[in-house]
């Protein structure tokens, strides 16, 4: 029995720092968020990453904290959505990248913003099993599907939805080539009783939180991190939740653990805490 680690984690897309966050004396730079965001994968040793909202420059700097710490991991590129691997553990078999379209009819307007959301799929081998299986890592569209919220796009659920579709049928073309498991992870913008959630329970997903049978994390993990500032985490229950990660074709009980990492320092280093699941392959 192969055991993983899988995580993911908006970085927020934020390369320089910003005026308010100098007249606090306080840096959003990438240099000086990614030290942070290098700590938390040395603390919780993840094997695979999904990054969402990583410019090359985040991941560059990144890349270099990671070495600093002697953490060794290779870089699966694309744009905004980059995956992070151990080597040591695995072989990058296939992959594909899917940026979703931009128009969504009948509905007026971009859904989808400087290209930045997409999916990232990977098709990984362990070596010491030769077990396979499918990382993707995608970022949904962001707008609110509430017509009081202050950045209500009509369609906004919708287009998730149809999103979450294209991503499913990406992953279902390498499950039919190497008869695997697959986990699709990421920022999904929208709560567990969403229309973007039953499209993803009816293309054959199941939330991690859902099927966890050691432990579950109950709280949403976002919180206030964005140019004007940021202020501390005030936990919200899970059904809040924007990031998830979903499961398909694994064994019953594989998926052992559900959880978000909460620490103090993390504040001002993005909106998204990090979300992880430790899964038996």
């Amino acid at each position: 029995m192969t055991k993983l680690r899988l995580l993911s984690n908006n970085i927020w897309n934020c390369d320089t720092n910003k005026s308010a966050w100098e007249e606090k004396g306080e840096d959003c730079s990438a240099e000086a968020r990614m030290p942070g965001i290098a700590r938390v994968y040395a603390e919780l040793r993840p094997d695979i990453i999904g990054l969402q909202e990583a410019s090359h420059k985040m991941v560059d700097c990144l890349m270099t904290e990671l070495g600093k710490l002697g953490l060794r991991y290779a870089v699966h590129w694309t744009r905004f959505t980059s995956v992070l691997y151990r080597p040591e553990l695995f072989e990058l078999v296939d992959s594909e990248y899917l940026c979703y379209p931009t128009e969504f009819p009948p509905y007026e307007g971009s859904f989808n913003d400087v290209r930045s959301k997409s999916c990232n799929l990977a098709v990984f081998r362990v070596k010491e099993s030769s077990k396979i299986f499918i990382f993707a890592n995608t970022h949904l569209w962001w707008r609110n599907r509430n017509p009081n919220a202050k950045s209500y796009q009509p369609g906004s659920g919708e287009a998730r939805a149809h999103q979450v579709q294209l991503a499913s049928a990406l992953i279902d073309k390498y499950r039919e080539k190497y008869h695997c498991p697959a986990v699709l992870l990421g920022d999904m913008n929208d709560t567990y009783d969403s229309p973007m959630m039953a499209a993803a329970h009816a293309c054959g997903f199941t939330h991690a939180h859902d099927v966890a049978v050691e432990y579950a994390c109950q709280e949403n993990g976002y919180h206030y991190c964005f140019p004007d500032g940021h202020k501390p985490y005030a936990p919200r229950p899970f059904v809040y939740a924007i990031d998830h990660i979903w499961v398909k074709g694994f064994e019953k009980n594989a998926v052992r653990r559900f959880e978000r990492y909460t620490p103090d320092y993390y504040e001002a280093l993005s909106d998204h805490y990090p979300a992880f699941v430790d899964i038996e392959l």
